[in-house]
């Protein structure tokens, strides 16, 4: 039976009580966006350690194939759509005519049109970055060994309030003396330009015939290159074409290393990272539409590499957004996926967004069922125009969501037979109260949504009826059809 918004509508319970004007008080925030539209350019605030991440995944990727160094023939492209990198630092970054309209359509068909670029000028086999997020400064740095390209970086605002720099390298084959001397040049251009507290990537192609070579020493002193490595789903860490040598690499700064989690893809978990071998990759379908032949392509000499970090989105003493007036703080449940994807309960989400004019401080706030499932950090609050995404588990937080949090109880246990969520202020007060039908065999993976979106008191319907000319089955952190709050 498919489940209708009419009798959705007939099973919601929705509890919405008076704030406390305590929580009027607990900021400023500019007037409330017209007709109750949501201003994308309004901040997640988390004060101290904060409490809330984003899934950064970082990708190196010579995955050329065929005999133009090239991501024409598709085999490499195909790869990156389905392992979704959020930055990927990419080597022999050569696409069609190599135009920038050229360029931008790899970057729109392999990544989103959302997505940024930059690509060294006037090289034969380019380095390049390719990024989710803004690249508010990016250039390339010389390197004195080679002519047909240099070191590609970009400074990158990642969510929270330290910037990533990236930098996408290719060494070259000649010898490990010479690649030593790359690394060095490398080193004091990171050591001039990079500020100290921002975090630092290195990526790429560096032709290492062994982990202990020289140049990976001289990386030493500016990003950690201590094991483990990212391995295959054999355990393989190796990334030439014949899986032997540590050719490709994703190296990062000390600041950044504690942030490192396990790469999770549907079903699968990499503890280490991820070294991508489709002939090896099972299920294959995890990383649709790569192809189990595509790493064997001719002419693809290397695999990539992932590493995935929970970056935190506060810290610091962070101040909303906006002006004078005091205004009042709406906070709702807006999205629940109940029925997570495949079996692993660790994708079950409740989002919750602040749509009034006023910072919510979330501390002590409680999300429960029959039990209490997630407590909110002292330090936590919640911006007007902003969504938080609660997820039963850490490792199911997808790449790029931001304001995720994982169920400080472990678990969020919601019901495909039916439920009731509430969040409560930390006066135990019920702020807000969903309760859903026994959802069908059919809505796997499919979340329900207010319908209108954001909007406080309204009815629930599947998700996938909210935007019907470009359905969804869910969107933890963003509005209904997609795009940013």
């Amino acid at each position: 039976m498919q489940l209708t918004s009419s009798m959705v509508t007939r099973y919601v319970a929705v509890h919405l009580s008076l704030f406390l004007p305590a929580l009027a008080g607990a900021g400023c925030a500019a007037d409330p966006p017209p007709d109750g539209a949501i201003e994308p350019e309004a901040s997640l605030i988390g004060e101290g350690s904060g409490a809330l991440t984003t899934r950064v995944r970082l990708m190196a990727a010579n995955i050329t194939s065929g005999t133009a160094q090239s991501y024409d023939p598709g085999h490499g492209r195909r790869i990156l759509q389905g392992v979704k990198p959020d930055i990927a630092l990419l080597q022999e970054f050569n696409y069609g005519s190599n135009t920038p309209d050229a360029i931008r359509e790899f970057v729109n068909l392999t990544f989103g049109t959302g997505f940024s670029y930059y690509r060294e000028a006037g090289a034969q086999i380019p380095n390049g970055i390719v990024s989710r997020w803004p690249i508010v400064a990016s250039g390339e740095w010389d390197d004195g060994s080679v002519g047909n390209r240099d070191f590609a970086w970009a400074r990158i605002d990642i969510p929270g309030p330290v910037d990533l720099w990236a930098v996408s390298v290719h060494l070259l084959t000649s010898g490990s003396g010479v690649r030593n001397t790359e690394a060095r040049q490398l080193v004091n251009y990171i050591a001039a330009q990079v500020p100290a507290g921002d975090y630092l990537v290195i990526g790429g192609d560096f032709n290492t015939g062994s982990a202990s070579e020289a140049c990976i020493g001289t990386f030493g002193s500016v990003v950690v290159t201590s094991g483990p490595s990212p391995a295959d789903r054999n355990g393989n860490t190796g990334t030439n074409a014949s899986r032997t040598k540590p050719y490709d690499w994703v190296l990062v700064d000390s600041d950044l290393t504690p942030h490192e989690t396990a790469v999770v893809i549907g079903g699968s978990t990499f503890t280490n990272g991820l070294v991508v071998d489709t002939r090896v990759y099972s299920p294959i379908t995890e990383i649709s539409p790569a192809l189990s032949s595509d790493s064997g392509a001719s002419g693809m000499q290397h695999m990539a590499v992932v590493r995935d970090f929970m970056i935190p989105d506060g810290g610091g003493t962070g101040t909303p957004d906006g002006g004078g007036g005091t205004g009042v703080a709406s906070v709702i449940i807006n999205e629940v996926l109940a029925n997570e994807p495949g079996s692993d309960t660790a994708g079950e989400f409740v989002e919750i967004v602040n749509v009034g004019s006023a910072t919510a401080a979330l501390g002590g706030w409680t999300l429960s069922d029959d039990a209490t499932r997630h407590t909110f950090a002292s330090s936590v609050s919640l911006a007007p125009s902003t969504a938080i995404t609660v997820y039963a588990g850490a490792r199911a937080i997808p790449s790029g969501v931001s304001g995720a949090v994982a169920a400080s109880s472990g678990a969020l246990g919601l019901a495909n037979g039916g439920d009731t969520i509430t969040l409560r202020n930390a006066s135990g007060a019920t702020v807000d109260s969903v309760t859903y039908p026994s959802l069908p065999s059919s809505s796997d993976g499919i979340s329900l949504n207010r319908s209108p979106d954001a909007t406080p008191a309204a009815a629930i319907a599947l998700h996938t009826t909210l935007n019907p000319s470009a359905p969804l089955p869910s969107s933890p952190g963003l509005r209904a059809n997609g795009s940013p709050f």
